[in-house]
C-alpha cells in the first residue's frame, strides 16, 4: 500500500540509506540553514556541557552499562546534586530500591508518587462512575501536573519519569522547569518494555489490533481477569512471569 508521506522529514524510512551516520551531510533533511542554526544553539555553555556528558556516558557504557546506571553516571558527570524521581503506583516496590540506590549513590533524593494529591478521578476529569475501571468506589486520578510542581519547588536538578501513563507523562514533560529523562516507559502489556510490542507486531506476530475504546463491562471484565492470574501467579512463586509481567495485579489495574 502506497503511503501519502506530507512530512519532508521522514529519516525512519529513508530512501537515501540514511546516509548521514555515514558523514553524508547532505541530505533532505540536514539542510545548511539547519546545520548553522544547531551549531549556535550547541553553543551555549550548558546545552554543550549536557550534550558532551551524554556523550561521555555512550563512549563508557556502550552495550556495558544499563539505563538506571547510566542516568546515574550522567548525573554525577553533570555535577547533579538533587535527583527527582516521578513514578507509578504500578512500580513502587522498584522506584523504593532506585531511590535508596541513588541516595546509596550521594544524591538528595524527592520522589512523588502518580496519585499525589489523592483527587477522585470525577472531581476534575468529569468521569462518570461506569467510565472508571473499578466503578463504585474511590478511583483517585493521576497528577503530574502537582507531581511536576513539586520538583520545580523543590528545584531538582534532574527529573527521573518512571512508568508514568502515556498522556501523563506528556503533562508532566510540559510543566516541569527542570531537565527530565525517561528511566522506564509504561507498558503494562510487556511489562514495560514497549519495543517488543513494535518488533512483535512488525513479525506479524501480534494477529490483530486490539480496538481503540472499549465498553466499561469489557474493561471491568479485563480487570477481573488480570487479577485473578495475578493472583494464580502468585500463589504458584511466579509473579511477573509471561507477556503480562509483573502488573498482572496492582493499583495500576484501577485505570
Amino acid at each position: 500500500m502506497a503511503l501519502k508521506r506530507e512530512s519532508k522529514v521522514y529519516c525512519a524510512v529513508c530512501d537515501l540509506g540514511q546516509r548521514c551516520y555515514e558523514g553524508d551531510p547532505d541530505c533532505r533533511v540536514s539542510r545548511r540553514a539547519l546545520r548553522e542554526e544547531v551549531r549556535e544553539r550547541y553553543a551555549e555553555p550548558e546545552l554543550k556541557e549536557m550534550s558532551r556528558q551524554a556523550a561521555f556516558v555512550e563512549h563508557y557504557g556502550y552495550r556495558i552499562w544499563d539505563r538506571a546506571y547510566e542516568t546515574v553516571a550522567f548525573a554525577k558527570r553533570m555535577g547533579y546534586e538533587h535527583l527527582g524521581l516521578a513514578f507509578c503506583v504500578t512500580v513502587r516496590d522498584e522506584a523504593e530500591m532506585y531511590h535508596r540506590y541513588l541516595e546509596e549513590q550521594g544524591f538528595r533524593v524527592t520522589s512523588v508518587m502518580c496519585k499525589t494529591g489523592s483527587i477522585a478521578k470525577e472531581e476534575l476529569l468529569g468521569l462518570a462512575d461506569e467510565d472508571k475501571v473499578r466503578p463504585g468506589g474511590f478511583e483517585p486520578m493521576c497528577n503530574p501536573v502537582a507531581q511536576a510542581k513539586l520538583f520545580n519547588e523543590a528545584e531538582v536538578d534532574l527529573a527521573i519519569l518512571m512508568a508514568l501513563c502515556v498522556g501523563h507523562d506528556t503533562v508532566m514533560i510540559q510543566h516541569l522547569e527542570v531537565p527530565v529523562t525517561v528511566l522506564v516507559a509504561k507498558d503494562r502489556a510487556f511489562d514495560h518494555k514497549p519495543i517488543e510490542a513494535i518488533r512483535l507486531r512488525a513479525a506479524g506476530s501480534i494477529p490483530y489490533e486490539p480496538p481503540a475504546q472499549r465498553t466499561p463491562e469489557q474493561v471491568a471484565a479485563h480487570v477481573a481477569e488480570r487479577v485473578g492470574a495475578g493472583r494464580d501467579a502468585d500463589s504458584a512463586g511466579e509473579a511477573g512471569a509471561g507477556p503480562l509481567g509483573a502488573d498482572a495485579v496492582d493499583e495500576e489495574t484501577s485505570e
